[in-house]
């Protein structure tokens, strides 16, 4: 696929650039949020780390495909510099919702008229992705906003994730009776990914 001098290509330059900085960004976070107290959220911070790490790996194959040695790409990429773990969520879904509404869908656009539709298929499906990262960010953000990140109206079931340890009541204990990890490190159980 011959992408030399195309807009789509200077497109999968800047998406694969956004993709590593947020990997970035989300290591920064999840140690931010460690730091912070918030174990859990340090684990999220990493899942969608991971996701993003390959999401530039998509991209970095779809630019080794494009026959040029190297690419261009200038545009502005965000830096988030409040470092309080609400801030860094809140932030996260801005970000995440700006590329599944704006830029990925402007790129696939791009893609699909220059006659890329296999890369503009590609671009829709991290879009759609991105709005999935938006969605979880703003679920957690919300929680720890209403002051409900650790606390329920009614007993449900919360899991340590240092040691597995499952409790069902209206808030995890302040520190695990197992493993004696704090508060932070439990998750409620419906959000465990292996549920």
């Amino acid at each position: 696929m011959e992408l030399s001098g195309s807009k789509s290509l200077q497109n999968l330059m800047r998406a694969f650039s956004g993709e590593t900085q947020a990997w970035a960004r989300y290591a920064f976070a999840e140690s931010a949020a460690r730091t912070q107290g918030f174990p859990i959220l340090g684990e999220l911070f990493h899942y969608t780390a991971q996701q993003e790490k390959e999401h530039a790996e998509v991209l970095w194959h779809l630019l080794q495909g494009a026959g040029v040695p190297e690419a261009d790409a200038s545009g502005s990429y965000p830096v988030d510099v409040r470092g309080d773990v609400h801030s860094l969520l809140t932030q996260a879904v801005a970000h995440e919702y700006r590329e599944a509404d704006t830029v990925y869908p402007s790129f696939a656009a791009a893609a699909e008229e220059e006659g890329f539709a296999p890369i503009a298929q590609k671009l829709r499906a991290l879009a759609a992705i991105e709005r999935v990262h938006a969605q979880r960010f703003e679920r957690i953000a919300r929680l720890l906003e209403q002051d409900r990140l650790f606390r329920e109206d009614r007993p449900m079931s919360w899991i340590c994730l240092h040691c597995g340890h499952v409790v069902s009541a209206a808030e995890p204990p302040a520190v695990c009776p197992v493993c004696s990890h704090e508060q932070g490190g439990f998750l409620r159980l419906e959000l465990s990914i292996f549920q």
